[in-house]
């Protein structure tokens, strides 16, 4: 169960790099708040479960990646039923159901359900790696895909959907998806796009509209914090104007700054130099896990770094 030499193979660097993400994450939704009363206890939550994660991080580097396999499918069952009860009795916020509350915390599944995600299909990429990757093949990974998404989308939430489908695609064309059906997923999924787009939430279909025509007299709504969210990037210059002192993150124009707009929020108060910084950092951190995957003794360790690095 606990790995030998645990340290010797240690990647110091990429822990490193997570942990600088973290605390500049950190420090820059105090800044985001600007002085809003009703965030003010958010900086010390997030704190909290970032070193909650730090811990359990460190104890998970203790234990043999291998034990993980055989628990899998268990906690893929368990996050299914997670989100079955999250339609069914979860808390609705912005129009969504996607919380749990257990206490005084509320727990989102759907968080959890991408490292699970990773685990399982890792498990399925691994087991099949020598077989013939046909359409049976595509559609077992499809499959367990779907058994996570679907209640997801229901919630709705579709950004995460989006994101585990780009998680198992990645890990699809990793384990050697056939390059034709490339172009035959790429045809299916616009197809199906479209199909979809008229059963999609009201919000999510003017989120769509807007991104793709966007409205430039519009003053509310999602084309003004798309136009706001630009203003405040381009308000930051080369430089940036200084930790806490950008003009459109502390008088508030800039909505939901803490979250979906952080990184405009950033842009504002260090400037391109900044971002560019920031990317590199993200940048480094996909590498040092594709180098882990590489130098990984079995494919299963090797998917489920190729995961975490997508």
């Amino acid at each position: 169960m606990f790995k030998r030499e645990t340290w010797r193979n240690f990647d110091f660097w990429l822990f490193g790099a997570v942990v600088f993400l973290i605390i500049f994450g950190i420090t820059m939704i105090r800044s985001a708040i600007a002085g809003n009363i009703e965030l003010a206890g958010y900086v010390n939550r997030q704190a909290t479960f970032a070193g909650i994660g730090l811990g359990v991080m460190v104890i998970a580097t203790l234990i043999d990646y291998r034990y993980w396999r055989s628990f899998s499918k268990i906690f893929y069952i368990i996050t299914f039923l997670f989100l079955l009860v999250i339609l069914v009795a979860g808390k609705t916020s912005f129009g969504s159901q996607r919380w749990l509350e257990v206490g005084l915390v509320n727990i989102q599944p759907a968080e959890l359900a991408k490292i699970v995600l990773i685990l399982v299909l890792s498990d399925y990429f691994a087991k099949s790696y020598n077989k013939d990757k046909n359409i049976k093949w595509m559609a077992g990974g499809l499959i367990i895909l779907a058994g996570i998404v679907v209640p997801i989308v229901l919630q709705p939430n579709l950004s995460t959907s989006i994101l585990l489908a780009v998680i198992w695609f990645s890990m699809l064309w990793i384990s050697g998806l056939p390059p034709k059906y490339i172009l035959y997923m790429g045809l299916a999924g616009v197809v199906l796009g479209a199909a979809a787009f008229p059963f999609l939430e009201t919000y999510q279909q003017e989120r769509i509209t807007t991104f793709l025509f966007p409205d430039p007299n519009a003053r509310y709504g999602n084309t003004y914090n798309i136009e706001q969210a630009l203003i405040t990037i381009g308000s930051g210059g080369l430089w940036g104007q200084g930790y806490g002192h950008g003009t459109q993150v502390q008088l508030r124009f800039l909505k939901v700054r803490t979250t979906d707009y952080i990184f405009s929020a950033i842009a504002e108060e260090f400037g391109f130099i900044g971002t560019v910084v920031l990317i590199a950092v993200l940048a480094f951190v996909i590498i040092r896990c594709i180098r882990v995957a590489r130098n990984s003794s079995d494919q299963y360790g090797a998917m489920i770094a190729y995961g975490f690095s997508t």
